[in-house]
């Protein structure tokens, strides 16, 4: 009988080494679940702080003067509007306005957390006024439409429906900045409200850990929901944000129709 040739570097591996390695293997992903599970009891525990990405955190309150900017271009476009499509005495809502922003403009980022009564009231009370003003101004601009009113001027025509095509998105992001998970205040508090607007950066939070929503983050919300008709990156998830998002959608829709239509009518 001939002797067996001798291993090989590139041959298989002897018995006893496959197995120790798999025994070992075993072990280590054993020891894995068992600190995973230690850790997760800790969590449940309240033992370890679990790190959470800032919209989630308790923070300081927002800047409001992204949200006063916008209060005045409002005014500013409803000062625009022809006087047969806007409230009237013409200064009231500028007067109402001016006073409310001065009322935002002495209270600091802090007593929004803190749970200021008066940021709250002259937040709802700007939205208000804001809507109010730009609802009389869109159903009278839909009337003169229909009932062949509005003139034939195509340039007057496409300002008058810029100037409420506009403000309707700033009235709507306003809308959404007050009442998305309770407002500035409840947003600087979290109690675990789920969110009603579900914006890309709260799926990713290992990627945004310090984004936390905005003025801004509704502004933009509200434009895309103008111009695409429709929900884009950020989705409602609430009852009354659904539709709201449908009501500004069907304004933005039947303005931008009628305007449209109306000036080519014209220039025919």
């Amino acid at each position: 009988m001939g002797e067996s040739p001798p291993d090989s570097g590139g041959g298989r591996r002897p018995l006893g080494e496959a197995g120790g390695q798999t025994v070992a293997g075993r072990r280590d992903r054993a020891a894995l679940r068992h600190a995973r599970r230690e850790r997760l009891q800790r969590l449940l525990d309240h033992e370890e702080a679990l790190h959470q990405p800032q919209w989630v955190r308790p923070t300081e309150g927002e800047p409001l003067w992204p949200v006063a900017l916008a209060v005045v271009a409002a005014a500013g476009l409803q000062l625009a509007v022809p006087a047969r499509l806007a409230l009237h005495p013409r200064w009231l809502l500028p007067s109402l306005v001016l006073g409310l922003l001065i009322v935002l403009a002495a209270v600091k980022p802090a007593n929004v957390r803190q749970g200021s009564a008066l940021v709250q009231i002259a937040g709802l009370l700007l939205v208000i006024i804001a809507a109010f003003a730009n609802a009389f101004s869109a159903v009278k601009l839909i009337q003169e439409l229909l009932q062949g009113k509005a003139g034939d001027n195509p340039t007057a025509l496409l300002g008058v429906g810029a100037a409420v095509y506009i403000t309707n998105i700033i009235v709507f992001a306003l809308w959404y900045w007050a009442f998305d998970r309770g407002g500035p205040r409840g947003r600087a508090h979290p109690t675990g409200t789920p969110p009603d607007f579900l914006f890309p950066q709260m799926t990713v939070p290992e990627l945004f850990p310090d984004w936390r929503a905005e003025f801004g983050d509704y502004l933009y919300l509200a434009f895309t929901n103008a111009t695409a008709f429709s929900p884009t990156d950020t989705l409602p998830t609430s009852r009354w944000s659904k539709m709201t998002m449908m009501l500004q959608s069907a304004i933005a829709l039947l303005i931008a129709a009628l305007i449209i239509a109306r000036v080519v009518n014209v220039l025919h």
